[in-house]
């Protein structure tokens, strides 16, 4: 990567995208996340990570973040501040909306820097950062660098399972209720092949040896540099940051 944070230590940058996830999750105030999504996006570019794309792998965070908001709308204990709108045994206050606004915005900040890590991270590079400058365990290394490989599939196998459900004349048409049932078969589905193509992974790995207790040599070694200190240091001092503009806000 050419990007000045795509090449990166990986795990520099999976510390530093911990550490200033972490320090979001000790405030519910609306103002530090906010803060703190502004900064994840201006920096998306120096991971060489293009909007576009990144739009493509978070939209399932944006559909998280809009059903937690949505959830404490409507099932709120207490509904304090000002009534806004009031439907049928709903009552909608300003602190009901501030809290779910805080909660959205805290969920994309603190998964945001996890997407931008992963999406910027060759997974042969992160599983040999692992085992060289984090001592993760072989197996655990291996075993991580196994699941990014395999996760692309999933979406592969989404499509094979509905267009195979189609051309067995199921389809739920027009029916919401028929489309839920027919996605949750789908993904119980999905589920179950899933585990059982792991469970083989597994003791195909095992077979191999891969599990073996001997010392292990590395074709790429991963550097830890002065750099990547200073990415970690960065990542805590934006925290700090966006903590702070909560406060004088």
């Amino acid at each position: 990567m050419n990007a000045v944070l795509g090449r990166r230590n990986p795990v520099a940058k999976v510390a530093a995208a911990l550490v200033f996830s972490v320090a979001l999750i000790t405030t519910l105030d609306p103002v530090p996340p906010a803060v703190a999504i502004a900064i994840e996006l201006a920096v998306v570019p120096l991971f060489g990570v293009r909007y576009g794309t990144l739009v493509r792998r978070a939209w399932p965070l944006l559909f998280s973040a809009l059903g937690v908001a949505l959830t404490l709308v409507l099932f709120a204990a207490e509904r304090d501040g000002t009534t806004l709108a009031t439907v049928g045994p709903i009552v909608v206050t300003t602190g009901v909306l501030a809290t779910a606004l805080g909660l959205a915005l805290r969920v994309v900040a603190i998964a945001l820097p996890g997407v931008l890590v992963f999406a910027s991270t060759d997974p042969t590079d992160l599983a040999d950062a692992l085992m060289q400058n984090a001592r993760a365990p072989h197996r655990f290394a291996i075993g991580t660098l196994a699941a990014f490989r395999l996760v692309p599939l999933l979406g592969q196998e989404w499509q094979l399972l509905r267009l195979a459900r189609r051309a067995r004349g199921v389809d739920a048409g027009r029916n919401p209720l028929a489309a839920l049932r027919l996605f949750a078969s789908t993904a119980f589905a999905l589920l179950v092949g899933a585990i059982r193509r792991g469970t083989r992974l597994a003791v195909a790995m095992d077979a191999r040896g891969f599990d073996a207790r001997t010392p292990r040599t590395y074709a790429r070694t991963q550097h830890f540099r002065t750099a990547d200190a200073v990415l970690i240091l960065a990542a805590a001092g934006l925290a700090l940051l966006a903590l702070a503009a909560g406060r004088l806000l």
